[in-house]
């Protein structure tokens, strides 16, 4: 497999391409506008890439999502969308460029929490009278709150509670509705990802956490992601499609 890395000078493109190394994954290409010039592997823009390759995986930042749907498309290449804090706009692109080529779009590459998804699917639906919180905490240069992963497990409570709507940094004099699902957001220090889900009857509490202590877990994600799409056809996949229910 030969993939092209976008945001390759960042900490997630940089896991990506050890990574890489690691699983003998050839990389055809590392793209940032970082790079002071274009030399070897190194492209300030996918634009100005002219080789092949199986998959692109994209670490960089979502406003760039477009301009690299637009390539993608044009290259027939799938693409492995690891960046989040998309607009609705950058959203309704993915989805179109899935009509044309293979997608993979996911707000969190870790298989730990896609198989949280499913096991908090499965608790939601035994207590469907009960009280959900979720609350994040990620490094203090993070710039998206509420994070994409807590955002993907909101939805997956969504799943089980369509009527739900997320209360996001709850605040004011308000009691709580039964049909909230709470977001609490925590920035600090140089933490990678804590992601915990309290499902509470009142009675009782269940409790699921899930912790990333190294990237690098990511970028194993992406890895298995792009060896995924090769070969799919078009359409919009996402992690919970690599773990089974």
């Amino acid at each position: 497999m030969k993939i092209i890395i976008t945001g390759a000078t960042g900490r997630m493109g940089q896991k990506m391409q050890e990574a890489s190394r690691e699983t003998g994954t050839e990389v055809a290409a590392l793209i940032s506008p970082d790079f002071t010039k274009t030399e070897g592997l190194n492209y300030q823009y996918i634009n100005e890439f002219t080789g092949t390759a199986d998959c692109v995986v994209d670490f960089s930042n979502h406003l760039g999502t477009v301009e690299l749907l637009d390539w993608c498309v044009k290259k027939n290449v799938p693409v492995v969308i690891a960046t989040t804090g998309h607009s609705e706009e950058e959203k309704k692109a993915i989805e179109q460029a899935s009509s044309k080529i293979a997608v993979f779009y996911s707000g969190n590459m870790s298989l730990g929490i896609a198989t949280l998804c499913n096991v908090a699917r499965r608790v939601a639906s035994a207590f469907p009278n009960a009280d959900i919180e979720i609350i994040e905490v990620h490094h203090n240069k993070k710039l998206d709150a509420p994070s994409g992963t807590a955002l993907m497990l909101g939805n997956a409570l969504k799943d089980v509670r369509p009527n739900a709507e997320f209360v996001v940094g709850r605040s004011g004099n308000c009691p709580r509705q039964k049909n909230e699902i709470g977001i609490q957001s925590i920035r600090m220090g140089n933490i990678v990802g804590i992601h915990e889900i309290m499902i509470s009857t009142g009675s009782e509490t269940i409790t699921l956490k899930h912790e990333a202590h190294d990237r690098k877990l990511f970028a194993d994600g992406a890895i298995e992601a792009a060896k995924f799409l090769i070969d799919k056809p078009a359409g919009l996949y996402s992690i919970s499609q690599l773990v089974k229910n």
